[in-house]
């Protein structure tokens, strides 16, 4: 839907309240209200002033305080300690600038609806964190359009390409894990990955199979398994590839979840780790160190992501310039007690 444009020359550069207004025909209060989020607007006259701040953008008055002393972090799902690692490190940074955190779900999804653009644009927070997840293009730019910084943070899918991000060293940790397993002796390894559609999981498994090729050993696609970085999936795939008439001696878990799981079909085959079957995870999250055995896995600094994540929304709030889009920060394997040289 095109914006009917009063007569007379379009002004150049962002536009002030006033004049989307007269662009558009209607009171400075209806575009107050569109700018600010609130629901009370027909949906052509609010879709009618979006399309004009779209292609000329908004010019916000500054005022003394334009935003709310809070960063707004979204979370595909609340729940396990992925976030719980993620929110500390973002209220390390919160506390120290005296920011306060607003929290909000989708329940698994991991794009979210209409309505919270919405709730951001009413509360104008300092930024938004969107943690595993992404926005649609019109999400962003109805952010972009009020000065709300995007940072992307692990992010899914293909990234805004205009939106600065935070991850980990995915592929280095999927080579780690494969140097690792391929060290010990091992030469039947197997993968449980995550959901293809993941930026993080494809990076993990082109590591791994990096590994693998410089080492001689590359990936049998018998022994590789596409999972969803949930226990039970991680449990019912390593069952399939322990039953297998040749099975592995070793699996690489994409996460400590389904590294988890792989433990769960180990017991039920009564296979011993790592005396029968040695297991790899990936992230490190605290429950690692408290599997039976403990759980060798690649150290994912989740809580120093957060940190990160919330530094750049600072500094894009303050007006910097970032040195660079893209902040990776280091993975490190962790050896505990599941994983030795092959039996026999």
């Amino acid at each position: 839907m095109s914006p009917t444009l009063a007569p007379g020359p379009i002004p150049e550069g962002p536009l002030t309240i006033a004049q989307l207004a007269d662009l558009a025909g209607v009171s400075t209060a209806t575009v107050s209200k569109v700018v600010n989020g609130r629901s009370d607007v027909s949906a052509a006259t609010r879709e009618q002033i979006e399309e004009l701040i779209r292609h000329h953008g908004y010019r916000r008055q500054r005022r003394p305080s334009k935003s709310a002393a809070l960063i707004d972090v979204l979370f595909h799902e609340l729940r396990g300690l992925y976030a719980i690692e993620i929110l500390g490190g973002v209220q390390s940074v919160a506390r120290e600038h005296r920011l306060g955190v607003a929290l909000s779900e989708m329940g698994g999804r991991h794009v979210p609806g209409q309505d919270w653009v919405e709730e951001v644009l009413a509360r104008r927070p300092l930024g938004v964190i969107s943690v595993f997840s992404g926005l649609t293009t019109e999400q962003s730019d109805r952010l972009y359009s009020r000065d709300i910084p995007l940072v992307l943070l692990d992010p899914t899918g293909d990234p805004d390409p205009d939106a600065p991000s935070v991850g980990a060293s995915n592929w280095n940790g999927g080579l780690a894990a494969a140097r690792h397993l391929v060290g010990l002796g091992h030469q039947r390894i197997a993968v449980i990955t995550g959901p293809a559609h993941m930026e993080a999981a494809r990076a993990r498994l082109d590591g791994f199979r990096a590994g693998l090729d410089l080492a001689g050993l590359p990936l049998d696609p018998a022994l590789e398994r596409h999972g969803d970085f949930e226990i039970a999936t991680g449990r019912d795939l390593a069952f399939t590839l322990l039953r297998l008439e040749e099975p592995p001696t070793a699996i690489f878990a994409c996460n400590d979840g389904t590294a988890v799981g792989a433990f769960h079909a180990a017991a039920k085959l009564g296979l011993r780790i790592p005396q029968d079957l040695s297991v790899v995870g990936f992230d490190d999250l605290p429950k690692a160190k408290w599997t039976v055995p403990p759980l060798t896995t690649i150290h994912q600094p989740l809580k120093e992501m957060g940190a990160a994540a919330a530094q750049l929304i600072v500094a894009l709030a303050a007006g910097e310039t970032l040195p660079r889009q893209r902040v990776e920060l280091a993975t490190e394997l962790v050896v505990r007690e599941s994983t030795a040289a092959p039996h026999g």
